[in-house]
């Protein structure tokens, strides 16, 4: 079956600056590497834009309006907080991103793709309801989710994050809903500070294994294979997001893992076993982090030809 890529040109308007590490170049990068990587049955998609009701489903309606009215001119920033900046191009960004997420769990759900990349920014993973903050403005993942459970019905959704950085938001989503899950791998200690073995969920449907600094593929599989990947095929879900953030990459300048693009690889094809033993192959992944361009398209593309190879 056909998988779908899916992304949109406001993406590369959301500017929030020449020295930024969540630039535009990173995006050029993933969708040239997935060009040169000329993947067969791989559909390019454009993103809609997020309706208010999608957004709302996670986010209260007057932090969605405030986020959406921050346009400064042409040429000029509004920095949200230390490292959240917002141009005149981010607001609409933003809500194709989540729109992105919404129209690939539609994809999924309708059996016109199997699997779906959504290549998109800002990230998402760090926003949580009422906070933006890491470079992300609405959670997209998060928002898919919801999406599942309320338009499909769906009674277990999991997320399951890659990225070096911990999904505080995301996670405040999960944790105290049963139906849904949420894992993550990230390097500790490490922004945003959250993601502690003990933070457990409602009912164990939270799965954090923080890995120290200088950690390679070892550790990277094991906590995997160990910890993750059992929980995630008790939970059996119906239908998997992933936030494939790319910065555990040994190369990326903003963290101190060491991982491999072969370790995504495995990783992506461990996914998608247990999405097919209890999802119908059903993925949808999200692009979150990645800081060094080289790394990050070599990752992603490695990353989407598994989905693809799969599909």
């Amino acid at each position: 079956m056909t998988s779908f890529l899916i992304s949109h040109p406001s993406f590369l308007a959301h500017d929030p600056g020449e020295y930024h590490p969540e630039r535009p170049d990173r995006l050029r990068a993933v969708l040239a590497g997935l060009d040169d990587a000329a993947i067969p049955h791989l559909v390019s998609v454009m993103a809609p834009a997020a309706t208010l009701e999608q957004l709302t489903r996670v986010h209260p309606l007057e932090y969605v309006e405030a986020i959406l009215a921050v346009r400064p001119p042409a040429g000029e920033l509004v920095q949200i907080d230390a490292d959240t900046i917002m141009s005149t191009g981010s607001a609409d960004a933003a809500r194709h991103a989540v729109g992105a997420v919404v129209a690939g769990v539609d994809a999924v759900m309708r059996e016109t793709a199997q699997t779906v990349f959504a290549a998109v920014r800002p990230p998402g993973h760090h926003a949580l309801p009422t906070v933006p903050g890491g470079f992300c403005l609405f959670n997209s993942v998060a928002v898919g989710a919801l999406h599942a459970q309320t338009v499909y019905g769906l009674e277990r959704v999991a997320i399951v994050d890659f990225d070096v950085h911990h999904g505080q938001g995301t996670q405040a989503v999960v944790e105290p809903d049963p139906r849904l899950f949420y894992a993550s791998s990230h390097q500790s200690p490490l922004y945003p500070g959250t993601g502690s073995p003990r933070e457990r969920g409602v009912a164990g449907n939270v799965v954090n294994v923080p890995l120290p600094a200088g950690s390679g593929s070892v550790e990277f599989r094991a906590a995997w294979a160990d910890r993750i990947l059992p929980a995630l095929d008790l939970f059996a879900p119906e239908l998997l997001i992933v936030s494939a953030g790319f910065d555990a990459h040994r190369r990326d300048p903003l963290a101190g893992l060491n991982v491999e693009t072969a370790d995504f690889v495995w990783l992506t094809e461990e996914l998608l076993a247990i999405a097919d033993r209890h999802a119908q192959g059903r993925v949808v992944s999200v692009l979150e982090g990645g800081y060094d361009l080289e790394a990050l398209a070599e990752a992603a593309s490695a990353h989407v030809r598994a989905l693809v190879r799969q599909a």
